[in-house]
């Protein structure tokens, strides 16, 4: 399997635990997508530390346009390289209260419609992230096999169609 890297991202999963090779590209959302379907896939990861920051002062504005643009795609997710526990427990660099960093991550999975995963650490993360995108490709299989399936039948009474009327 294929995965993009966004050129962007500076500590890049290597999936070298998993069958998949990473091509560097410059994606319109999120940290990793799959080629043909860039804008209609997106995994946004954050370190911790990062996420907090994106919740405070200039950070926020260019994060939540991040996640605005992701909210269009059928399948966008925030992976964390952290549990909730670890924000709970005020386990960052930041003086953001525990309180309001949480209460932003929920406003924001909310109004973004942005699921945020809490995938443990950075190993669980790049396995979330692997998974994520595995899992899609083999649903678009399966659907494509379904619309396969499906216009075959359409074919098929049509050609029954011009049998009898000939």
């Amino acid at each position: 399997m294929k995965i993009l890297v966004d050129t962007r991202e500076q500590l890049p999963f290597t999936f070298s635990r998993f069958q998949a090779e990473i091509e560097r590209a410059a994606l319109p959302c999120g940290d990793y997508s799959l080629p043909g379907f860039e804008d209609r896939v997106s995994i946004e990861r954050k370190e911790l530390n990062d996420l907090i920051a994106c919740l405070m002062n200039g950070n926020q504005d260019r994060f939540e346009r991040e996640l605005s643009r992701g909210r269009y795609y059928e399948l966008f997710y925030v992976v964390v390289e952290s549990s909730l526990e670890d924000v709970s427990m005020g386990r960052y660099r930041s003086e953001m209260k525990v309180h309001s960093a949480l209460q932003s991550i929920f406003a924001f999975s909310v109004r973004y419609r942005a699921p945020f995963i809490w995938a443990g650490n950075r190993a669980g993360a790049e396995y979330v992230t692997f998974s994520i995108l595995s899992k899609y490709l083999e649903e678009l299989g399966k659907r494509f096999k379904a619309a396969s399936k499906a216009q075959a039948a359409q074919e098929g009474v049509k050609v029954s169609a011009l049998n009898a009327g000939a």
